[in-house]
């Protein structure tokens, strides 16, 4: 007799940082689990391990970010003088493509695009040609962290400030679910004595970033802390908007307790809270 076809799934994945490692998890979960992932799109950090899986290195680099220590974390951090950010983003790509070469996206077997943000028009652009990896570095450009990426006329920033969960960008075929991976809300400070908590076990460069965000939020009113924590409420706001406009079929919210947007030296643990809690919504979901 023969076997049933696979249940085939759009898959979305959405920004968040050191968060996106759940996105690991929630993929494995899906393939355990008999789905087959047959397009993808992504936001930030979901752009990049949504690029890295489309592009068949999943299991090679989620390896290699398994080992990470906090100093190598740290080592792959190349700070730049610039005014607008303290990340240039050249090392984590180079480390990216010595474990999984560059390709071009129109030639990946997965269909797979990364939104980005002009920060020139304020308008989305969306990836589905050309260098993966040069989308993938656009699309993780955190605003005041990462360096803007200039591409032709535009200035790009990460894509989770125009869409952050791009369920409206994801290749549809006929007969799939959509199933979307969301990561939680987004940040507002601590209170101090969690903040202390918290850098008492944290990597140098989650300390650092950590310290860094503490600084702009240093005086209550000014104009940075108001321009970071109004980007926060905006991204959040256009998640919130993508699910009413596009409902997925299957959607996980990963509660990550502990975890932050900076842990980046926590993949593992992190994946592995993605990969529980998708197994979770796979049992109780009607989707075959």
């Amino acid at each position: 007799m023969a076997a049933s076809p696979k249940q085939t799934v759009a898959l979305v994945l959405a920004s968040g940082g050191a968060k996106g490692f759940a996105h690991i998890g929630a993929i494995e979960a899906l393939e355990e689990s008999g789905y087959e992932i047959t397009s993808i799109a992504g936001a930030s950090m979901g752009a990049l391990i949504g690029g890295i899986y489309a592009a068949g290195g999943l299991d090679k680099v989620k390896e290699w970010m398994y080992d990470l220590t906090d100093r190598e974390v740290f080592r792959l951090v190349d700070f730049t003088l610039s005014p607008h950010a303290l990340v240039k983003g050249n090392r984590l790509m180079d480390a990216l493509k010595a474990i999984v070469p560059d390709c071009n996206i129109e030639d990946l077997e997965i269909p797979y695009c990364a939104v980005a943000t002009d920060l020139k028009e304020g308008q989305e652009v969306v990836f589905r040609s050309g260098s993966l990896y040069d989308a993938i570095r656009a699309s993780i450009s955190i605003p005041m962290l990462f360096r803007p990426v200039e591409h032709g006329d535009m200035l790009l920033i990460d894509g989770g400030i125009t869409n952050g969960l791009p369920l409206d960008r994801v290749v549809r075929t006929e007969g799939d679910k959509l199933v979307a991976v969301n990561l939680e809300d987004y940040e507002w400070e601590d209170d101090e004595e969690e903040r202390q908590q918290m850098e008492g076990k944290a990597s140098p460069f989650s300390i650092l970033s950590r310290k860094f965000q503490k600084g702009l939020n240093a005086l209550s009113n000014n104009y940075i802390s108001l321009t970071y924590d109004t980007i926060s409420i905006l991204m959040k706001r256009n998640t919130e908007m993508a699910l009413r406009l596009t409902p997925p079929d299957i959607y996980l919210n990963v509660s990550l307790g502990e975890y932050g947007s900076h842990d980046y030296d926590e993949a593992e643990a992190i994946a592995k809270l993605g990969r529980e809690q998708m197994l979770e919504v796979l049992s109780k979901a009607n989707i075959g």
